[in-house]
């Protein structure tokens, strides 16, 4: 076989972690979903025939990359890594982002294949990112678009970095920009320094189904970008779906990933046939993700069991063929008498369903902090040290110190710092939906 064989795409895995047991006419049924890919035999036909990647990259060049000047030098490095971490025939390019886009390589409207030579082109050509301008990121995004559809490619990947607000653009304008794009391409969002709005960061890694981080230090881009380039490049299946069915008289609550980010599933379903829903998931390589699925179902007498709802990950069919089914998990609901057994809580649901409300805790918090709340800010991000602490999430817990000082950590007592440096406030609120797996017994 020859050294540049495409790899076998991964196989995947449904692990199902709940308690089956309801009382007698309980209807509230929750479940954590384990979906594990992994490389190697069982491919599908139609996985296994996917083609290459294809990602851009869109570098904010607004005038505010000017101040401090290492902020453009470090995109310029940082983008230049990415460019070498593309594997060869990945297609590729970049986009200089201001109150418009501008194609900075390969141009014309066209991507390049990632080869040594245009490898070395493109960095040629970043030379070009220069600081002028406003930020109407909606422009990128779009042009980004554009970009990818031209592309056979399945793997259609974007990363963004932005420096500021988005000024130059309506809210809406770039709310619809992602309408369009989601289920398109996924895309990876960072915000460079301090002068950037969290909440519009996250929320396109969000719509994109991607990730989203704080990079304060411009000397970090270089290490950051390429990780975000790797791990693109470790994709090797697209467009997977979650696709739930339940029985008649049975609806899903809500479908939540909680590991390795809480981000809810819930208003993204798509109907998929009777009583069958589809909840995107974008792409996957080697990886292990967790869901939380809560079903209401048909209240039953002790002793009934029944099917609450049937898990599977699906793969959309070539060229309008039936979907492949990639792996399968059932969630089941007992009835019964003992109070000890339908009491009793999963761990993995009891643990995720902490990390949310950890989440939630910290969001919350911060905003109380914004508005001059003390006493809410104190109590909710006081909640967030209890909850760090008891589930064992340290890097939360280590974010949460720079803004509080925390007395009592198990009892969840907190001082507000009377000065938060804008660098931790930022990180803290952009990881706060980071989660950790359950802890082994």
């Amino acid at each position: 076989m020859a050294n540049f064989a495409k790899p076998s795409a991964p196989h995947f895995s449904v692990e199902v972690y709940q308690n089956e047991f309801l009382p007698e006419g309980g209807r509230e049924v929750h479940a954590i979903l384990t979906v594990t890919s992994t490389g190697g035999a069982a491919a599908t036909r139609a996985a296994a025939a996917r083609g290459p990647a294809a990602v851009v990259v869109m570098v904010d060049c607004s005038g505010s990359m000017e101040y401090p000047p290492d902020k453009m030098r470090g995109a310029r490095e940082a983008t230049a890594a990415a460019i070498d971490t593309l594997r060869d025939g990945t297609w590729f390019a970049v986009i200089a982002g201001t109150h418009t886009a501008r194609e900075v390589y390969p141009g014309q409207g066209r991507l390049a294949v990632a080869d040594p030579a245009s490898r070395a082109r493109a960095k040629e050509a970043l030379g070009g990112l220069a600081p002028s301008g406003g930020t109407a990121i909606g422009t990128w995004l779009r042009l980004a678009d554009g970009l990818l559809r031209q592309s056979p490619a399945a793997i259609r990947h974007g990363i963004l970095l932005t420096d500021g607000r988005n000024e130059h653009e309506d809210p809406a304008a770039l709310q619809a920009v992602l309408e369009s794009c989601a289920g398109r391409f996924t895309c990876d969002a960072r915000g460079v320094g301090t002068d950037w709005e969290v909440k519009e960061v996250k929320g396109i890694a969000s719509a994109l189904l991607g990730s989203a981080d704080i990079v304060a230090d411009p000397a970090r881009l270089t290490e950051d970008f390429t990780l975000m380039m790797e791990k693109a490049m470790g994709k090797e299946v697209a467009d997977v779906a979650l696709r739930l069915w339940t029985p008649v008289g049975a609806e899903v609550r809500y479908v939540k990933q909680v590991s390795p980010s809480v981000e809810d599933l819930s208003g993204r379903r798509t109907e998929a046939g009777p009583r069958t829903g589809d909840y995107p998931t974008g792409s996957w390589g080697d990886e292990s993700r967790e869901y939380h699925v809560c079903v209401h179902v048909p209240p039953a007498a002790v002793g009934q069991e029944m099917l609450a709802a049937r898990a599977s990950l699906v793969l959309p069919g070539a060229a309008g063929g039936p979907p492949s089914v990639l792996g399968q998990g059932l969630v089941r609901a007992v009835w019964t008498a003992d109070p000890a057994a339908s009491t009793a809580i999963s761990p993995q649901v009891a643990h995720y369903t902490g990390q949310a409300e950890l989440a939630q805790a910290i969001q919350q918090g911060l905003e109380a902090r914004k508005l001059g709340d003390v006493d809410g800010a104190t109590a909710k991000l006081g909640r967030a040290v209890q909850l760090a602490s008891v589930s064992g999430n340290a890097d939360t817990a280590r974010l949460l110190a720079k803004v509080v000082d925390v007395v009592d950590a198990a009892a969840g007592t907190v001082r507000l710092k009377a000065k938060v440096a804008d660098a931790d406030e930022m990180t803290l609120e952009t990881r706060s939906t980071k989660t950790v797996r359950v802890k082994k017994t």
